[in-house]
């Protein structure tokens, strides 16, 4: 650690903190020097032992921070109105300069949910994008592994970034940190706090050409970062879902209020001038051989279907089709949930 590292840092780390003005007037400056000259009086100075933790976080592999004036430093965000003056970073910063689409939605996503937030994301991601999230349960997090799974993800924290929250994430925060990028604007050691979402989501919109919502209450945070989004000229596009489910009223209030009906990857794509690129041999969805003409695998859809209802439809007996359903769940073709099956994936 040299002196002038711990002042950069520690300038920095206050202009984070500084009144909305005080930044507005320091990114106006071309470089971080002369903000002293202009600015430096209407600064509050960080605590050094603050400081000391950020440098000593700084010293771990692949850790690092981004500043305004910084080349790295994302271009689409500095659009927006009130840009972060510094981004602490762990993992691929290259990441930082792709183009790159939000998917945010609910924590408490249904199986619904998470199989459209696969196929999107995995569609996206396969097709050069960076998948934007907050690494939320439910939603972001099945955003963030299935962008893993088939190309770039970055993680926004509403926390320090050396805090896992919430703590079920820690293999996910790990697998992100190696393969792709996580970011944010609090420095090392600080705790989730309600009011830091808020910010956290702004930052997600921000350096996103877009936001896709997947599942979201009138509510929440999700609709907070669309409507970020939308403040600051970005795309944003709503998957539809149950009109009886109150907790997803969130995506019909924004298709109502113009949003982009996004039913597939080419929705989104589009917003680039890019086309979906054809799936791999090893991710194409088929049917498999044996199952071509199997009645019972016939009438499992997207939709739950009961044990009952197949018995019915099928003609099998009970035995026979709890047989079957259990052959197809250790095949990984199906699934149980609440109200009955449904397949896996896109059939």
């Amino acid at each position: 650690m040299t002196a002038v590292q711990y002042h950069e840092l520690a300038l920095l780390m206050s202009l984070n903190k500084a009144p909305i003005a005080v930044q507005r007037e320091c990114r106006e400056s071309e470089q971080l020097e002369a903000i002293e000259d202009r600015c430096l009086q209407s600064i509050k100075s960080v605590q050094r032992a603050y400081v000391l933790q950020a440098m000593h976080w700084l010293e771990n592999d692949n850790c690092g921070v981004v500043g305004w004036f910084d080349d790295q430093y994302p271009k689409l965000l500095r659009t927006i109105e009130r840009p972060p003056m510094v981004l602490f970073y762990k993992g691929r910063t290259e990441l930082l300069s792709q183009a790159s689409v939000a998917m945010v939605g609910s924590r408490k996503a249904s199986h619904y949910g998470i199989q459209v937030t696969d196929q999107l994301a995995r569609e996206c991601a396969q097709s050069g994008l960076a998948v934007v999230s907050g690494l939320a349960m439910g939603i972001d997090a099945a955003a963030h592994r299935a962008a893993l799974d088939y190309g770039a993800t970055i993680a926004v924290l509403g926390t320090g970034i050396d805090q896992i929250y919430p703590r079920r994430n820690r293999e996910l925060y790990e697998l992100i940190s190696h393969q792709g990028l996580i970011i944010s604007e609090f420095s090392p050691g600080t705790p989730a706090r309600m009011d830091h979402f808020p910010r956290r989501n702004r930052i997600i919109s921000g350096m996103s050409k877009g936001v896709v919502v997947i599942e979201a209450a009138r509510r929440s945070g999700s609709i907070s970062t669309a409507l970020s989004a939308l403040r600051e000229g970005r795309e944003v596009g709503a998957v539809p879902n149950s009109v009886f489910a109150k907790s997803q009223e969130g995506c019909h209030w924004l298709l109502k209020e113009g949003a982009h009906l996004i039913t597939c990857a080419s929705d989104i794509l589009s917003w680039f001038d890019i086309s979906a690129s054809e799936p791999s041999q090893q991710t194409r969805c088929t049917i498999p051989k044996h199952l071509a003409n199997n009645p019972l695998f016939a009438n499992v859809s997207n939709d739950p279907v009961s044990l009952d209802e197949l018995v019915e439809r099928t003609g099998l007996s009970v035995a026979e089709v709890s047989e079957q359903l259990l052959l197809l769940e250790l095949e990984g073709l199906i699934t149980a949930i609440p109200g009955g099956y449904i397949k896996v994936g896109r059939r």
